[in-house]
């Protein structure tokens, strides 16, 4: 585990693609994980995308270590339930604490839960959830990917 201030950092460090590999976005049912560095080499990240049976359905995550999840974008999933406890960990929690999330969602890290927790998607950060290509332009946006993986976006 990492603390929150940590996690902060991690999420605000400038990310490029770690070569010119280029790759194809998942057909439902299929998973992709790419590689990224930040821009001083020195973290190493991965974006995965998660597509679900459902064409609409898509989950895109940013990893560090492979194993912490700092953000997660469900798209057209199942709803979310965050902790029911007396009080939110972080401010921005406060009016979600015990409540369903609807099916788009995003989920932030918070120190001792993981990505147990999660916001409404922040209009100002997703212009169209509906289209999962620039949804992913905008989740790599929101994740500081500032050199962005080439990702070869078929029709689905």
């Amino acid at each position: 585990m990492i603390n929150q201030t940590e996690a902060e950092h991690l999420i605000g460090l400038e990310k490029k693609r770690v070569d010119n590999q280029s790759y194809n976005f998942p057909m439902a049912s299929e998973v992709l994980s790419v590689p990224l560095v930040c821009m001083q080499g020195r973290e190493n990240f991965l974006l995965d995308i998660n597509r679900g049976s459902i064409s609409l359905k898509c989950t895109y995550q940013k990893r560090h270590s492979k194993t912490i999840i700092l953000v997660r974008l469900d798209v057209n999933g199942p709803p979310h339930t965050n902790p029911d406890i007396e009080s939110a960990p972080l401010p921005i929690l406060e009016p979600y604490v015990g409540k369903r999330m609807p099916e788009c969602h995003l989920h932030v890290y918070v120190e001792g839960f993981g990505s147990r927790w999660a916001i409404p998607i922040p209009e100002d950060n997703f212009s169209d959830t509906k289209n999962i290509f620039s949804t992913l332009d905008d989740f790599m946006d929101y994740c500081n990917v500032v050199k962005p993986p080439k990702i070869q976006k078929g029709l689905f």
